[in-house]
């Protein structure tokens, strides 16, 4: 680990994952480096265990390990490094116009296709067979607290909200909300609260929420983990959370025409992100699509564990 680690640019790789996930392209734009070089030193670090790489469709990505001795290594390499240093610091500023370059093209697509957000959704599993389904395993309620996180047009909020006697829908899109307000004040739910808030940070009290709701919002994220720990710190101690987004696929154009990163998600990964986050009886539904070609719809559902929450964990 302290030969794959002692290395100018695998240090620098280590710094980089340490921000975020990243793609091997997007490595090399930061690093300023081909990707053969790149995907060289991206090999000895995952040798080494410092790193995990998971293909996705024909990106693949990579991280830092999630704990264990490998992680507090990486940390403490991370820890000794001057907070002057010149090439870092460069990389920094590199990660954050690839960021920002990701971010502008999101939103200039959500204000674009805010009006037919719906419309697109349909060319997978039919609408109404998933909102049944997501009806079935939201339970009847009533919920103190409904938290919609990403909230987008509003749908959540309008199909689970006569369930709840508060609600609040966050999301990034500011067109988006004027929609779900719209929708919502159509829907007669005066109870519902709209505002503008990042998923990864939502300034909301830990557990509040007796439901938490991620709808199709996962795959667009940088760092899906993430969200689910943020989702998991907002759900109440034997409170709910249902996360809705597609399972594992291969349809590349997703990423061009509709800004996906992620080609859906696999259980295993869901399950563990879950765990992680101190969430207990985690099961899932499969929903298939309608015709060929289409995309498989999962509802993962998780409840809040009382007693890792009294923790702390």
């Amino acid at each position: 680990m302290l030969r794959a680690a002692g290395e100018p640019t695998r240090l620098r790789i280590l710094a980089l994952l340490c921000r975020e996930e990243l793609a091997v392209l997007e490595l090399t734009r930061i690093l300023g480096q081909s990707q053969p070089r790149v995907s060289r030193h991206l090999k000895l670090l995952t040798d080494a265990g410092l790193i995990e790489r998971f293909p996705d469709g024909a990106w693949v990505f990579y991280r830092l390990v999630g704990s264990g001795t490998a992680r507090r290594l990486v940390e403490e390499f991370l820890a000794l490094v001057s907070s002057d240093d010149v090439g870092l610091a460069h990389d920094a500023e590199r990660l954050t116009d690839v960021g920002a370059e990701r971010a502008g093209q999101a939103a200039s697509y959500f204000a674009e296709n805010a009006e037919r957000w719906d419309e697109i959704r349909t060319f997978h599993t039919a609408e109404a067979d998933v909102e049944r389904a997501i009806l079935d395993v939201a339970g009847d309620g009533p919920f103190d607290r409904l938290v919609d996180l990403g909230t987008g047009s509003g749908r959540m909020l309008t199909l689970l909200g006569a369930r709840a006697r508060s609600a609040v829908g966050l999301d990034l899109s500011r067109q988006m909300l004027n929609i779900a307000r719209t929708r919502v004040a159509n829907a007669g739910l005066g109870a519902c609260e709209l505002r503008h808030g990042d998923v990864l940070g939502t300034g909301l009290p830990s557990g509040e929420a007796d439901l938490v709701v991620v709808h199709q919002v996962l795959h667009y994220l940088i760092e899906p983990a993430a969200a689910v720990a943020e989702a998991s710190r907002l759900t109440a101690p034997g409170g709910r959370l249902l996360i809705i987004d597609f399972a594992q696929h291969e349809l590349e154009f997703l990423r061009m025409e509709h800004r996906h990163r992620r080609l859906g998600f696999s259980d295993e990964e869901m399950e563990k992100w879950l765990a992680s986050a101190g969430l207990a009886g985690i099961g899932s539904t499969a929903l298939p699509p309608t015709g060929a070609g289409g995309l498989t719809v999962k509802i993962w559902t998780a409840v809040r564990d009382t007693e890792r929450f009294r923790r702390g964990v």
